[in-house]
């Protein structure tokens, strides 16, 4: 019988390709949809195009790009060709037809395969009933089909009997698992029941028919407040009005749920609140609130037969009444030296109330101060900021601070400033700082342990504006912790800790810290001065301190001579001039500093010089012998200068005159003799004469 159906099957589809010779090949059946894991069959019909040249044995069939087996082919008769696919669990696949002539492959149609499952029976249905609005209903499928799967919802009105009455159903129709009836489609009934159906191509499903009264799922639009106020003169109490939706089922008894919340809190209170259908708006006092709080309040309602409550209304926020401050602002001051006029700054500072719950709004600061000898003499100043300059003589001065609101003022919080020349006693007698790996860590060690307060005050090394400094007070305790985002790394800090007792503060301990520490930004430059031989005396200046990064440990001074090894010194961070030494005379040398903290070093520029060929006492001792050569014959000089006539006399002694003699008379043919002796003596006194010019020339 099933032979004889598909025998039908194709020759009505060779027909159908008869009548449709334009096309080139048909497949049937187009874009099947199968049950998973059940038998996959396929035809595929040659169009009159291809015959007589080609037949049904030349069709060749792909899955998804490979090549279906043999033994799944059918040759149905010359013109058609199948394929049978056992257990097909592909989710969705693609067949083609080819024919195959002349070993080429020629696509000739293709079809898209889906499996799925049929559906289940729809099961959980609730439902949700807006009055004189919209019903909507929802339900699960069950099992995915992985089809396209329909649904229907029905609304039945039952009997008491459950006998559904007829003409009373009315269908709704879905592609998902929900469906709506929309007004005036939303007849008010408790008799009503609902079923679902799903169908598919591979079959269908339906519920039972579920009763569900409709005063039951009743869901109204959410009540409007109209206002949440505070009333003149009653403390810790808010009075909140609302206004009710107006399609409600009408003769039912309601409740509501005020919610409020301040809005210091994340968590919220929840207050049951009775309210009369018949009456459009509703009111309720929330009563033990905080003082000066604001709070935010929702409301929500329900009829007391529904299951739904309705949304929550949009929030109102409100405050409660003020009250005067109760607690002392927290009160600091950084004293500047005096001037020569004799006059100081006071710089006053403040944190603003920490009391909680808050008072309330703080409208402003009112500052008295007056001279600690004359009480009487007290002035006053206020201001909106948390901080005042004050100027002052060298006197010592009481001042104090207090917040008010519009209820009334805070506690007074004061401090003694002390004179110009007052000495207070030094109680800490050390400070120790250090970090871990997320605070800061204070610790101090005082003198007097009946000291129970003190202040820890921290500010940047190079801030210059002292309200811009950091303060917090610290009780019953000689150790402070801060978390480390509250400084900046590489930056140095200023920590001070004061003793205070009672508006007196004592002499401050004063430590500087870094919390985290990174190498220096730039290195010292070194100066070489004037090198000796084989020594030079190396100087430097301090890194600015803004360029630091952290404690200077030492200095590193490295020397290298040309084409040699390099050396190097260091000193301790206090140092800042050195002496090389051993050096070798006539060289060229480089040196450069390098400046360490604890996270690493930084160099400065190299600098060169040389050193000398001679140093002083090697031109003392060349020059020595040649100088006392030169006065050796400086003296000599002077000596033969001095004894010329001595020098005469033995050089050239006075010839007497035998012409000048009385001794003996001489005969007149000697004349001759005497004449030349005459010329002989002039001769020697001109040599003198011409010797005494020539050294005078000579000087």
């Amino acid at each position: 019988m099933f032979d004889c159906l598909i025998w039908i099957f194709v020759l009505l589809c060779s027909c159908i390709a008869d009548e449709n010779s334009i096309r080139d090949a048909d497949i049937f059946p187009s874009s099947p949809e199968i049950e998973r894991g059940s038998t996959l069959k396929l035809f595929c019909v040659l169009g009159k195009r291809y015959t007589p040249h080609r037949n049904a044995s030349h069709i060749i069939w792909k899955l998804n790009h490979e090549l279906v087996p043999w033994e799944d082919y059918d040759i149905v008769n010359e013109t058609v060709s199948s394929i049978t696919i056992h257990n097909f669990t592909y989710s969705k696949a693609h067949v083609k037809c080819f024919t195959k002539y002349l070993g080429k492959e020629q696509l000739l149609v293709h079809t898209e395969v889906k499996t799925g499952f049929p559906p289940e029976t729809p099961g959980n249905i609730s439902c949700i009933y807006y009055f004189d609005a919209k019903l909507t209903c929802t339900w699960t499928s069950g099992r995915e089909t992985h089809l396209t799967t329909n649904y229907t919802l029905y609304r039945k009105v039952m009997t008491e009997g459950g006998v559904t009455l007829p003409n009373t159903v009315r269908p709704c129709k879905s592609k998902t698992e929900s469906c709506s009836f929309v007004y005036p489609d939303t007849p008010f009934s408790s008799s009503f029941c609902f079923q679902v159906k799903a169908e598919n191509v591979l079959g269908e499903a339906s519920s039972d028919c579920v009763p569900i009264p409709m005063e039951k799922i009743e869901k109204f639009e959410p009540p409007e407040i109209l206002s949440v106020k505070k009333i003149t003169g009653v403390k810790q109490l808010l009075t909140v009005t609302w206004k009710m939706p107006e399609k409600i089922i009408p003769s039912q008894g309601l409740i509501c749920q005020v919610q409020y919340r301040n809005l210091y809190s994340n968590s919220s209170e929840i207050v049951p609140v009775p309210q009369n259908s018949a009456e459009k708006t509703g009111s309720f006092n929330l009563t033990g609130l905080w003082d000066s709080t604001e709070y935010s309040v929702a409301i929500q309602c329900r009829s007391v037969e529904s299951i739904f409550w309705s949304e929550w209304s949009r929030e109102k926020t409100a405050s409660t009444e003020e009250k005067a401050p109760s607690e002392k602002v927290d009160l600091w001051r950084v004293i500047e030296s005096s001037r020569s006029a004799g006059i100081r700054s006071v710089y006053l500072m403040w944190k603003p109330l920490n009391s909680f719950p808050p008072s309330g709004r703080i409208l402003g600061y009112k500052i008295q101060y007056f001279p600690e000898n004359h009480p009487a003499l007290k002035m006053t100043n206020s201001t909106t900021d948390e901080k005042f300059n004050l100027r002052l003589n060298e006197e010592a001065y009481n001042v104090s601070i207090t917040a008010y609101n519009s209820a009334g003022n805070s506690p007074e919080a004061i401090l003694r400033i002390p004179s110009t020349g007052e000495k207070t006693s030094q109680i800490i007698e050390t400070v120790r700082t250090f970090t871990t790996n997320e605070e800061v860590v204070v610790e101090w060690i005082a003198s007097e342990p009946e000291v129970t307060e003190y202040v820890v005050e921290w500010y940047k090394e190079l801030e210059t504006d002292p309200f811009s400094r950091s303060w917090q007070y610290v009780s019953n305790s000689t150790n402070w912790k801060t978390n480390k985002k509250n400084f900046e790394p590489f930056i140095c800090y200023n920590i001070s800790v004061y003793p205070v007792y009672g508006y007196k503060v004592a002499a401050p301990y004063s430590v500087q810290t870094y919390v985290q520490e990174k190498k220096p930004s730039e290195g010292p430059v070194a100066d070489t001065g004037i090198p000796g031989k084989n020594e030079v005396t190396i100087k430097w200046k301090e890194i600015s301190k803004g360029k630091r990064n952290g404690f200077i440990r030492n200095y590193t001074i490295f020397y290298k001579p040309e084409d040699g090894k390099e050396l190097n010194e260091t000193v301790n961070s206090d140092v800042l001039q050195y002496r090389l030494k051993s050096l070798q005379a006539n060289t060229q040398y480089t040196v450069y500093i390098m400046a360490s903290n604890e996270a690493g070093g930084t160099s400065g520029e190299p600098k060169t010089f040389k050193t000398l060929k001679f140093n002083k006492e090697d031109i003392i001792f060349i020059a020595l012998p040649v100088g006392v050569s030169m006065l050796f014959l400086l003296g000599l000089w002077i000596t033969c200068i001095l004894k010329k006539h001595a020098f005469k006399k033995v050089c050239w002694p006075d010839i007497p005159n035998p012409a000048e003699s009385v001794a003996v008379e001489w005969p007149f043919d000697t004349s001759m003799v005497i004449i030349a002796i005459s010329c002989i003596k002039e001769g020697i006194k001109w040599r003198e004469k011409s010797f005494s010019d020539s050294h005078f020339m000579t000087k």
